[in-house]
């Protein structure tokens, strides 16, 4: 069975969320999930609305996700690929280039991103 692995935030979950996991999950029957915590958001200059918990618990009900695991540093990426046997690394297309030193482990994919959404977009509208 063939090991997908992606990471993110997952704060104010949105249909592009959706749409990310489903197409990473076709690159194989396993996708794993590295959810950023909050202590790792505060050192990336994130504030996230929802806790680590809760953005554990709305992720691991949507059905493309087969595990969760934390991820608390920028550093732990070619572990993780290590440790979860991962074929495909895969992530939103804004973040082109910026892991191709995992290629040596695994298949990096960089899917588009879903035009008409974001968290970006949504903190906005409810800040105006």
């Amino acid at each position: 069975m063939k090991v997908v692995l992606t990471y993110g935030t997952f704060d104010l979950f949105h249909y592009g969320h959706i749409e990310l996991l489903r197409r990473a999950k076709t690159y194989g029957g396993r996708l794993v999930v590295g959810l950023s915590t909050d202590k790792f958001n505060e050192v990336k200059g994130k504030r996230c609305v929802f806790s680590f918990d809760k953005r554990k618990e709305l992720l691991s009900s949507i059905r493309y996700v087969d595990e969760i695991f934390e991820e608390y540093s920028w550093e732990q990426k070619i572990s993780d690929v290590k440790r979860y046997k991962a074929d495909f690394f895969v992530m939103g297309n804004d973040w082109g280039g910026k892991f191709d030193f995992l290629k040596p482990y695994c298949e990096v994919i960089y899917l588009p991103r879903t035009d008409e959404i974001s968290t970006t977009l949504i903190k906005t509208l409810l800040s105006s």
